[in-house]
């Protein structure tokens, strides 16, 4: 594809994105649908494309501070910049051969205008910028992340602004961590053991897993180490009864499902039926039969009530304002605000109440989000705690320690109660989780 083509196509897909009508994802995507044959859409423009984009996202404080400075419509300036931004990082990737070239491929997009602006703009010393123009988030984030992080602030955004790895869940349903990973060694797919989840992979590249014969056997599937521990929290039995209140995709339910070694009834609920539809691909490919899915209307519905107090545990991985997964969807700082995780909070407290109405006397709960909010993590854990006195508070460091997780304390707050992971700590994304017994 002509270098001049893929920026007027990087420009208007920036547009677009920046209207933050959709989540990035699915604009970037129907984008690609709709121009595939019109523009030639290959592997590599996609990349090229959603990689600059992203960027965009990324630093777009900073990006909003360097435009006015250029000509010509914003967008197209904000698309040079994201472009070149993305190019860097892939020059500074220890994967070889990537990156190399890209500013020459760049600069042949530009007129000689362009390329002066973008000389003055790589010149500019990034430390002597303002801080807005450093952290690239919203003030209000800022606040709640500088009174949890305190000096660990900046390392974060760091964090933020790192490529994310990929991380593989090994079906422990016939399948070892060992063997899958020499497995995929043969296919040319190089991977490391997670710090943390004994089911963990993390692969040090982002292959086409589709091609992977331990993909579509079922061997793995894609799912952060963090939400991987979520499940673990669990500690689903053989024969038990377990409910997965808000299933989405199934992930957790897969790894649910293998840790009860394929017996007992899983339930897989969520609102969303075509969310459930989803899951019957990734169930086929996982060899499990005890996975129920279930389209409930809401957390009050009929269905909910038929298993009132039968059930052994039940994971609640509540909707949030999912702002733990800002390596992985930078949009959605743009796209949140207070009153909205307030709103979430509200919805949240109302899940965990209806949920925690299907456990029998004895049974686990565990309450978990993606998110790095107080509001939708602590403090709905002690909203719950108060209004039912009588459920016993678990400590998260005691469970994972039961459960052999390796420097269990250092996934947890200070008293150990609660999970809290964080990308600059551990690697994942930024996930919350607390656990109560059933009185």
């Amino acid at each position: 594809m002509h270098p001049k083509a893929l920026m007027d196509a990087c420009t208007e897909l920036v547009r677009q994105v920046l209207k933050f009508d959709h989540p990035a994802d699915a604009v970037v995507s129907q984008f690609f649908k709709q121009h595939r044959k019109s523009l030639g859409l290959g592997p590599r423009e996609r990349t090229a494309l959603s990689g600059a984009v992203y960027s965009v996202l990324r630093q777009k404080l900073l990006f909003d501070h360097l435009s006015p400075s250029g000509s010509g419509p914003k967008e197209r300036r904000m698309a040079i910049l994201g472009f070149a931004h993305h190019q860097d990082q892939l020059a500074h990737s220890p994967q070889p051969g990537q990156g190399q070239g890209a500013r020459d491929f760049l600069r042949s997009a530009l007129s000689e205008p362009e390329k002066k602006w973008l000389e003055q703009c790589d010149a500019v010393d990034r430390q002597a910028l303002l801080d807005r123009h450093r952290h690239n988030l919203p003030e209000w984030l800022v606040a709640s992340l500088k009174a949890q992080l305190g000096d660990d602030f900046w390392a974060y955004v760091a964090a933020l602004n790192r490529p994310q790895g990929m991380d593989l869940r090994v079906n422990a349903l016939g399948h070892k961590r060992a063997e899958v990973q020499a497995q995929l060694k043969k296919e040319h797919i190089a991977s490391e053991p997670t710090p943390f989840s004994p089911w963990g992979l993390r692969l040090l590249d982002k292959p086409n897993l589709s091609d992977s014969a331990a993909f579509s056997q079922g061997a793995v599937e894609v799912q952060d180490e963090g939400s991987q521990l979520l499940a673990l929290l669990v500690d689903a039995k053989r024969g038990e009864m377990v409910v997965d209140f808000c299933a989405g995709g199934g992930g957790k339910t897969l790894a649910l499902g293998a840790a009860m070694r394929n017996t007992g009834r899983l339930y897989a609920m969520d609102t969303s039926a075509h969310r459930l539809e989803g899951l019957k691909p990734r169930l086929a490919r996982s060899g499990l039969s005890n996975v129920h899915p279930l389209a409930i209307a809401h957390e009050r519905d009929d269905r909910i009530k038929r298993l009132s107090g039968k059930i052994d545990r039940v994971l609640v991985d509540a909707p949030c304002s999912g702002l733990g997964t800002l390596r992985r969807s930078p949009d959605l700082k743009w796209r949140q605000s207070p009153e909205g995780v307030q709103a979430m909070s509200v919805q949240q407290n109302a899940i965990l109440d209806s949920a925690a109405r299907l456990l029998k006397p004895g049974g686990r709960l565990v309450y978990a989000t993606c998110s790095t909010m107080l509001e939708e993590n602590e403090a709905v854990a002690q909203a719950f705690s108060q209004r039912h006195p009588q459920w016993v508070p678990l400590s998260v460091k005691d469970a994972l320690t039961e459960l052999k997780v390796e420097q269990a304390a250092q996934l947890c707050g200070d008293d150990g109660m609660y999970l809290r992971l964080w990308p600059h700590l551990h690697g994942t994304d930024g996930f919350f989780a607390a656990m109560w017994c059933a009185p």
